[in-house]
């Protein structure tokens, strides 16, 4: 008779070190992101008129309302680029960050009921998160394309080879978002006025970085401090890249990989602290 010998295949305990990640873990729950990327697509637009279509109406009305307040009235240069597809660059690119920033700092308050009954790793959810916002991002970067072809058909722009940085720059930004997203998710727990003060924050951050304008707009005094922002190289090399703008300088893009992945390490070895007791808190 031969003896039945059961192997777990999972095991959950309740502590573990502040450095022990479980990357591996999370890998293999790839299809819950999944799973969470989808239910956020559909749900974003469940009983709506227009669905994905307003995906395209935000980037355009916002791209006409700062053509009028900052290229007609304030007349802010654009580096020699079309002031409707400088713009257009800026917003797509914003919208993605903010869109993932916003999101990642509500996981543990937004969805304490789903932790408090199913145990999976908790990075799963704001990595689904930043995914699912890159499916808006990239049908909006469509959109984007169609204007880029229009005006490169016109010679009005000027792209070059740093087009090909473009995967890498949208790297960066998730990881920025979710670096600094984790961090107010830690916070909130404990915090909730965070959350409001994080909403109002990047509402400003936006103006501190430079999407409607050229850092070379920015007075001389002030260009030297634009590069602490970390999104400054990333938006600049951008539109360097595809439209051909002058303000973009190695550098920038330099100083902000190495801001943004520092970020992103502290950021996950805070939410790897806290997820392990935030529930007595929420």
């Amino acid at each position: 008779m031969t003896e039945n010998k059961q192997e777990w295949t999972e095991t959950i305990e309740s502590s573990h070190s502040l450095f022990k990640l479980n990357l591996k873990e999370v890998w293999d729950y790839k299809d819950l992101v999944y799973m969470f990327v989808k239910r956020d697509f559909v749900s974003s637009f469940k009983q709506t008129i227009l669905g994905p279509i307003w995906f395209f109406i935000n980037p355009v009305f916002t791209t006409v309302m700062y053509l009028l307040v900052f290229g007609k009235i304030a007349n802010i240069s654009t580096d020699g680029a079309p002031k409707i597809l400088f713009y257009l660059a800026g917003v797509t690119l914003w919208n993605y960050f903010s869109a993932c920033l916003t999101s990642t700092s509500n996981v543990f308050t937004g969805n304490a009921a789903i932790f408090g009954k199913v145990y999976f790793p908790r990075l799963v959810m704001p990595l689904s998160i930043v995914a699912s916002n890159l499916m808006r991002f990239g049908v909006q970067f469509m959109l984007f394309l169609a204007g880029f072809f229009y005006y490169f058909s016109k010679g009005e722009v000027s792209p070059n080879w740093w087009i090909l940085a473009t995967p890498f720059l949208i790297i960066l930004m998730a990881a920025f978002a979710l670096g600094a997203g984790m961090i107010f998710s830690a916070l909130t727990t404990k915090y909730r006025d965070l959350q409001m003060l994080l909403s109002f924050g990047v509402s400003l951050f936006m103006y501190a970085t430079p999407v409607v304008y050229p850092v070379s707009a920015l007075p001389k005094n002030i260009q030297p401090y634009a590069d602490y922002n970390p999104l400054t190289g990333i938006f600049e090399c951008f539109k360097h890249a595809w439209l051909g703008t002058d303000g973009f300088r190695p550098e920038m893009l330099i100083s902000s990989t190495i801001i943004i992945f520092i970020l992103l390490a502290i950021g996950t070895l805070v939410f790897n602290k806290v997820e392990k007791s935030f529930m007595d808190t929420v």
